[in-house]
C-alpha cells in the first residue's frame, strides 16, 4: 500500500501516576514464588522490564482516550469540531455493546456528523486504525480522522497476581504460559491524521504492508471483563511466529516504499521487552538503527505501545525533519503492520 496525502498533523498522550515495580510484582507473588522457589529478580531481568504503570481501579478505556485526546486538543493546533472520524483501536474497552468510541465521542463533545466506530486487532488496533483513516483519507471521504487508545493494564495483573497464588496446579513449567500477563502495562495516546493539503507540515505517512499467519492464533487468548482480565501466552512460540511474520512483512514494506534498510534513520517497534526487541530487530536487519524504548518503564501497554513510544522519543529527542521512521508492529492472531513515515 502506499498513500500519496496523508499526514499525521498531531499527537498527545496521558500517562499513569502509579507505577508498580517488577520487584513490586514479585513481592505480592511471595507465595507462589515461595513454593516453586522461583529467585527473586528473574521479571526485571528477563524482561528488561523496571516497572509499569497502573490506573485505579474502575477506570474506563473511554475516560483514558477522551483523556488523551483532550491533551492533544489543548495544544490547539486541532480544533475538536473538524474531527469527522473517531476509531478507539484499544484491546480494553467499556463494554461489549455500544462502542466505547461512543462513549469516547459524548465525552469529547464531538459534532454529529463524526463517523465512530472501535477496531479492534490485539496490539495492532492503532496502526490498523491508521491504514483505515489513511485510505479515507485519500478517497476525499474524510478531512480529519481522530485516533485514540486507552489501555489498563491493571485488571490483568492483578487477577493474575490472584490465581498464579491461589491455584495449587501450577508448576515451574506450566507457570511459563502466564509470565507475559505480568509484563503489561497501561498508557493512552491520541493521534490526528488529515491531508497534506490542510497540513503541509504534517509527518508524512508513505506506505506499508499487512500480512497475516493465523495459524498461530492459539498462541496468546485472553479473555473476561473490564475488571477481571486473563491471558495465557506461549512466548516462545508467539516469537518464533512473530519474527517471521514481521520480517516477511517488512520486507513487503520496503518493496512498497522503495527503501532500503538503508533510508531507515528510525526504527519503532511494538514494545514486549528486551528479548523481543532484540530478536525482532537482528531479524529485520535494523538492530543497528537508532530506536527507542518504552517498556523499561511503561511495560506492554497493548495497542498503545507503538504509538506512545513514537511520541515520547520525539518529546525526549526530537526527530528531525526529513528522516525516515519505520513502525513496525506484531500483535497477536498473529498479524504484522509496517508503516514508513517522513517527518
Amino acid at each position: 500500500m502506499k498513500f500519496k496525502n496523508v499526514v499525521i498533523e498531531d499527537f498527545a498522550t496521558y500517562l499513569p501516576e502509579e507505577y508498580i515495580t517488577s520487584a513490586d510484582l514479585e513481592k505480592m507473588l511471595e507465595p507462589i514464588y515461595t513454593r516453586l522457589k522461583l529467585p527473586a529478580g528473574r521479571l526485571e531481568l528477563m524482561t528488561g522490564i523496571e516497572k509499569r504503570g497502573v490506573w485505579p481501579a474502575g477506570t474506563l478505556p473511554s475516560s483514558l482516550s477522551s483523556a488523551a485526546a483532550n491533551n492533544l486538543f489543548r495544544k490547539g493546533k486541532v480544533k475538536k469540531e473538524d474531527i469527522d472520524l473517531l476509531i478507539h483501536g484499544s484491546v480494553c474497552r467499556n463494554f461489549l455493546e455500544p462502542s466505547t468510541a461512543s462513549i469516547i465521542h459524548g465525552d469529547l463533545e464531538l459534532n454529529e456528523n463524526c463517523t465512530i466506530f472501535d477496531l479492534s486487532n490485539a496490539c495492532l488496533g492503532v496502526m490498523n486504525a491508521f491504514v483505515v483513516a489513511a485510505n479515507m483519507i485519500e478517497l476525499g471521504q474524510i478531512k480529519r480522522a481522530l485516533i485514540v487508545s486507552g489501555e489498563n493494564g491493571a485488571p490483568l495483573l492483578h487477577e493474575t497476581v490472584r490465581r498464579l497464588n491461589t491455584d495449587e496446579t501450577i508448576t515451574r513449567k506450566s507457570i511459563k504460559k502466564y509470565f507475559a500477563n505480568l509484563t503489561i502495562g497501561s498508557s493512552a495516546c491520541a493521534f490526528v491524521l488529515t491531508s497534506k493539503d490542510l497540513c503541509p507540515d504534517g509527518h508524512e505517512i508513505c506506505g506499508g504492508a499487512i500480512l497475516t499467519d493465523s495459524t498461530a492464533n492459539k498462541l496468546c487468548q485472553g479473555d473476561g471483563d473490564p475488571n477481571s482480565l486473563f491471558m495465557e501466552t506461549d512466548s516462545e512460540a508467539l516469537l518464533e511466529h512473530g519474527k517471521i511474520l514481521a520480517d516477511k512483512t517488512w520486507s513487503k514494506a520496503k518493496e512498497n516504499l522503495s527503501w532500503s534498510n538503508n533510508d531507515v534513520d528510525l526504527v519503532i517497534g511494538h514494545q514486549v521487552g528486551k528479548a523481543h526487541k532484540e530478536i525482532v530487530l537482528s531479524r529485520l536487519g535494523l538492530d543497528k538503527h537508532g530506536t527507542y524504548d518504552s517498556f523499561p518503564f511503561l511495560g506492554n501497554t497493548g495497542s498503545a505501545a507503538l504509538p506512545t513510544t513514537l511520541i515520547l522519543k520525539h518529546e525526549n529527542t526530537p526527530i528531525k525533519k526529513g528522516e525516515r521512521i519505520a513502525l513496525v508492529g506484531i500483535g497477536s492472531g498473529l498479524s504484522s503492520l509496517a508503516l514508513g513515515v517522513k517527518w
